[in-house]
């Protein structure tokens, strides 16, 4: 369970800043090099990479250098570790308000 909840603070602090999020948004559309994602973006390069490096390290995208190019691409499986976290807390909240639902409408409680 702990290494669960690392790689789940780890995505959800990539998840936290919105020009992360814009990456990750654009690279749904397919594979863009760090010059085109940071085209858009309205600051320095530099400060640029340092989203590129924690949505890395987050395991969100892999990058690929090609030439004098580093290509990033979004890696889709990692998003699992969000999806099971939800899925779980879901069901954990679907209980407790099936239980509530119970207490309140049945008459022997």
């Amino acid at each position: 369970m702990a290494q669960c909840s690392v790689e789940l603070d780890e995505v959800f602090l990539a998840l936290a800043d919105p020009t992360r999020r814009t990456v990750l948004h654009r690279l749904g559309q397919g594979p863009a090099s760090v010059g085109d994602l940071a085209r858009d973006a309205t600051m320095t390069l530099p400060s640029f990479l340092k989203h590129v490096r924690m949505l890395e390290s987050s395991g969100l995208i892999r990058t690929a250098k090609s030439g004098r190019v580093r290509v990033c691409e979004l890696n889709r499986e990692r998003f699992a570790v969000v999806e099971n976290w939800l899925a779980e807390q879901h069901r954990l909240w679907e209980a407790r308000t099936d239980r509530l639902e119970r207490f309140v409408t049945d008459p022997k409680e």
